[in-house]
């Protein structure tokens, strides 16, 4: 068994990271949220990585924070250390989401607290047919981190973002799928092959492009719309000069699938 608390495997553009706690299902503590954002920027950082996908081990993608080991009464940290320590930890939801690279999140078991925030920083979720969601802040005295209450307000709007976070009721995925939470649902025994299929393809598209698509739709949360034009009109240009555009033009003018390179 391997014992790195979070995993790691490149193949063919996919860096698959594995949160690798499943005797704890995948709670988060210190150490795994370090091995997160290390993990985070190393799939930022290096090129031969052109897309993520972000799963748990022992199928469960994430409960949160390890509320067994806040309850352990362990020394306490001052204010400023705590605040310090979780808002280190939360970079791993602002790098997922800012990256120019497609994230996808493998969600089954459940996805909860903290766990559901950085599912929410990815941008794309598949799920299990039996995954259960949850905000579960409310639930533990907490108000919420790791950006969910962002990415859900920019998701859903404030009103369903409020209700899920003030009364934190558990959904299905059929539940998360109809408010648009998760991306597609499919059979327990298929989620392993589904959420990999998604995510290859995207590892194998055109990355350049594929990150400039995600920057536009992350310029939209919050610049104007004069703004947006005007990184929509730089972000085609710079597309249209990529060998992955012309290889798709003339794969259309000869009628067949384009082979993408990635540049």
């Amino acid at each position: 068994m391997n014992n790195e608390i979070v995993l790691q495997d490149l193949d063919h553009g996919l860096l698959t990271i594995t949160m690798n706690r499943p005797d704890r299902r995948n709670a988060l503590n210190p150490d795994m949220t370090r091995a997160l954002v290390e993990a985070a920027r190393r799939a930022q950082d290096d090129p031969e990585v052109r897309a993520v996908l972000l799963k748990g081990a022992g199928g469960t993608f994430c409960v949160g924070g390890d509320v067994k080991s806040m309850a352990a009464g362990r020394a306490p940290l001052s204010f400023e250390t705590k605040t310090a320590n979780l808002r280190r930890g939360m970079e791993v939801s602002r790098i997922l989401h800012e990256m120019p690279k497609p994230v996808v999140a493998q969600l089954d078991g459940a996805a909860a607290g903290a766990g559901l925030s950085i599912a929410l920083s990815c941008d794309l979720r598949i799920a299990a047919a039996s995954v259960k969601i949850t905000t579960a802040f409310a639930k533990v005295g907490l108000s919420g981190d790791y950006g969910g209450t962002y990415f859900l307000t920019h998701l859903l709007g404030s009103a369903k973002a409020r209700e899920l976070y003030l009364m934190s009721p558990v959904l299905s995925a059929q539940e998360a799928l109809a408010l648009g939470v998760v991306t597609k649902v499919v059979p327990d025994a298929e989620i392993h092959a589904a959420a990999r299929e998604v995510a290859m393809s995207l590892a194998q598209g055109p990355s350049v492009t594929l990150g400039y698509i995600k920057r536009n739709i992350n310029n939209a949360e919050h610049l104007s719309l004069e703004a947006c034009f005007d990184g929509e009109a730089i972000h085609h240009s710079r597309a249209g000069e990529t060998a992955d555009h012309k290889e798709a033009a003339k794969a259309f003018v000869e009628k067949r699938k384009p082979v993408f390179q990635g540049h």
